[in-house]
């Protein structure tokens, strides 16, 4: 199994999914419980959200294939905590969003097997993501990284109440340009869905790591509510729900990008 699949684009923006994948290695999946074989917490169908734009629109796609279970490609390799003072979802996560054990009989994985994660599926992914910034800032002199996620519109054991429906982080502006910034929360409030700015999720381990406006990288992280594309319950992809949802998506992308040189100093090539 490839660690991600990959679409080159010549467009400034880079799309990256770090969540949808649900492979799991043969010796990790016979420690898991019957509730992690699962994989609940996955970022469901979320490429086919963007797929289409990506194409269409000759942006770069990069999506993880390996679960997010295996090992959490949004969380800083030291595996300190995004959000404290709030619950941890560690860099090889141990129980699930509602709390429920991923491994049977404390066959979670020790220190010696982590650094092997990080060395067999996070580096690779995320070198990618550097390679891909700086080709594109070669090209363009700046380049526009949105991580793309999707998570259960109610988690208690993660945040109160239902999660508005799309959830734009920019690491309370310190990761995007705020022209890009405002530009995205703009589109996102003219749609038909709720929106927030920097609410919950700022943006995780990516958006905080290389959003660095002052060199000419810009990351936002959005986060969706699964209810409005897809079946929370059965994990299934909703076609008429997603219907919906793309237009606005790709609303908020153009925004963007269209967006994306306005009030930037380019990074001299």
């Amino acid at each position: 199994m490839k660690i991600y699949d990959l679409t080159e684009g010549n467009n400034p923006l880079i799309i990256s999914i770090p969540h949808a994948g649900t492979f799991v290695p043969d010796n990790i999946k016979e420690r898991f419980t019957d509730t992690a074989l699962n994989l609940p917490d996955t970022d469901w169908h979320v490429g086919k959200l963007y797929n289409d734009f990506a194409k269409e629109n000759n942006a770069t796609l990069l999506q993880a294939n390996y679960s997010r279970y295996v090992i959490d490609l949004n969380r800083p390799p030291d595996n300190t905590a995004l959000y404290p003072g709030q619950t941890k979802v560690s860099l090889c996560p141990d129980k699930t969003f509602d709390g429920q054990d991923i491994y049977k009989n404390a066959l979670e994985p020790d220190t010696e097997e982590v650094t092997q994660r990080l060395k067999a599926y996070w580096h690779p992914y995320h070198d990618e993501i550097e390679n891909q910034i700086t080709r594109t800032i070669k090209k363009h002199g700046y380049a526009v990284l949105y991580d793309a996620h999707s998570i259960r519109s109610i988690v208690p054991r993660l945040f109160d109440g239902q999660l508005p429906d799309l959830n734009i982080g920019t690491a309370d502006g310190k990761s995007c340009n705020q022209t890009i910034a405002k530009a995205a929360f703009d589109a996102a409030q003219k749609s038909s869905y709720s929106a927030v700015l920097n609410g919950r999720f700022i943006g995780g381990y990516i958006t905080r790591r290389y959003g660095q406006p002052e060199e000419g990288v810009h990351a936002l992280q959005m986060e969706l509510t699964q209810s409005n594309y897809m079946n929370e319950d059965s994990f299934t992809y909703d076609e008429t729900r997603a219907a919906r949802l793309k237009p606005a998506l790709e609303i908020i992308l153009h925004a963007i990008t269209n967006n994306a040189g306005t009030g930037i100093k380019p990074k001299p090539v």
